[in-house]
């Protein structure tokens, strides 16, 4: 689900410090209705730190929230972002970052060099502080690790997937341009309509 910024949190996003406030407004208005359960966010930024979007992306148990790595990177993938924020709550208000926390960290680290989307940080967060994987040094001990190290076959699976993704939106975005068009030939106007798919547009036109 994607989270609809003001004009305001479309901030550029330097550091733990810039981000968190924005967090943290958002943390308070979801445990309005989910106070005890774990919000999975990925916040994507451009290529100049401005942040773009902010999409949650699993709602887990007390203890946990459950995701894939497609979950994570779809919408970066679609919209071009070039690098994400991971940023999940723990209802306990324990800020440590636990095994399952590091593992997702260092599984999507890999995913993301591989499809070309960069994670640059992974804050914990509560109503009241926060924690960051950067800030800490674990986010660069977990880029040299291997523990999750992909197989072939897993980074073929993922480069297909993220191949599919792309393909999609350059589809829509084929079709996009092809329904706003309108081609005039002579005196008889050919207007590409809505309905029309990229196979139906004429390929050669006589402006004779």
């Amino acid at each position: 689900m994607n989270i609809e910024l003001t004009d305001k949190q479309k901030v550029k996003v330097r550091t733990d410090s810039d981000l968190y406030p924005i967090m943290r407004e958002i943390l308070l208005q979801a445990n309005k209705t989910d106070s005890n359960k774990e919000h999975l966010w990925v916040c994507g930024l451009g290529v100049n730190h401005k942040l773009l979007y902010i999409e949650l992306v699993s709602l887990g148990t007390m203890f946990q929230s459950i995701t894939e790595p497609m979950d994570i990177f779809s919408w970066a993938l679609q919209k071009q972002v070039p690098i994400i924020i991971l940023v999940h709550n723990h209802p306990s208000e324990v800020l440590l970052a636990t095994q399952a926390d590091k593992d997702l960290t260092d599984q999507m680290i890999q995913v993301g060099d591989l499809v070309g989307v960069k994670v640059v940080d992974h804050l914990i967060i509560t109503t009241k502080e926060y924690f960051s994987f950067e800030r800490s040094g674990l986010l660069a001990k977990l880029r040299m690790s291997d523990k999750f190290k992909l197989s072939f076959l897993e980074a073929e699976r993922i480069k297909k997937e993220a191949l599919r993704i792309g393909e999609g939106i350059g589809e829509k975005k084929g079709i996009k341009k092809v329904a706003k068009s309108k081609i005039y030939q002579g005196n008889n106007k050919t207007v590409i309509s809505n309905n029309m798919l990229p196979t139906q547009i004429p390929k050669k036109l006589d402006f004779k």
